[in-house]
């Protein structure tokens, strides 16, 4: 029988919250185990093993930052949309440092497909129809922005900013000011490099 409040679900969060805690790297079913004072093997009713467990808490961080997004976004259009849609993934990579690295986590093509991976890519494509983008331009800039997003929080992360003048958010700011003035004048593709 399974320990009362032992869900997947339940199971997972505590992961998150782990991974929060000790590095994304860290967690495995077996320091869930101790987490919950229970014996390893009655995890495995609810999870299959330590790579079911990291899926799960990758799913649930892109879930969570694509609500964020969402939020983010709403009644938002150009410079203010980019901005915003920024600062939702820097803030919940200093919130959750473990969630965040485990949205970063290679999944199955066909369970990439299935999560929130998808709101993503469509979150920002909508930000980028405010540019007048198009193909393949569009999926270019879709590629410049998850770099630049995701660069600079990691090397954020890992306090690559810390130690020199100016502090981290004034780069930061001019970053994403560059990053629309970029969008805005967009360079034609030259053929000649095809």
């Amino acid at each position: 029988m399974a320990r009362a409040g032992l869900t997947p679900k339940r199971l997972t969060e505590a992961g998150a919250e782990l991974a929060d805690e000790v590095g994304f790297d860290q967690v495995t079913v077996s320091e869930l185990a101790r987490r919950f004072d229970v014996k390893v093997a009655s995890l495995y009713s609810h999870l299959k093993n330590s790579q079911d467990l990291r899926t799960r808490i990758a799913l649930l961080a892109l879930e969570e930052l694509a609500d964020r997004g969402a939020a983010a976004l709403a009644g938002r259009a150009g410079k203010d949309a980019l901005m915003a849609f920024a600062n939702v993934y820097r803030d919940y990579a200093r919130e959750h440092p473990g969630r965040y690295a485990a949205a970063q986590l290679r999944l199955d093509p066909q369970t990439a497909a299935d999560s929130a991976g998808g709101r993503h890519a469509r979150m920002t494509r909508a930000i980028l129809r405010g540019y007048d983008l198009v193909e393949p331009e569009q999926t270019h800039a879709v590629r410049l922005l998850g770099s630049v997003f995701h660069g600079y929080v990691s090397l954020e992360m890992q306090g690559g900013f810390s130690h020199s003048a100016p502090d981290a958010q004034e780069t930061w700011s001019r970053v994403l000011d560059a990053l629309d003035a970029l969008l805005r004048n967009w360079p034609a593709p030259d053929p000649s490099t095809f």
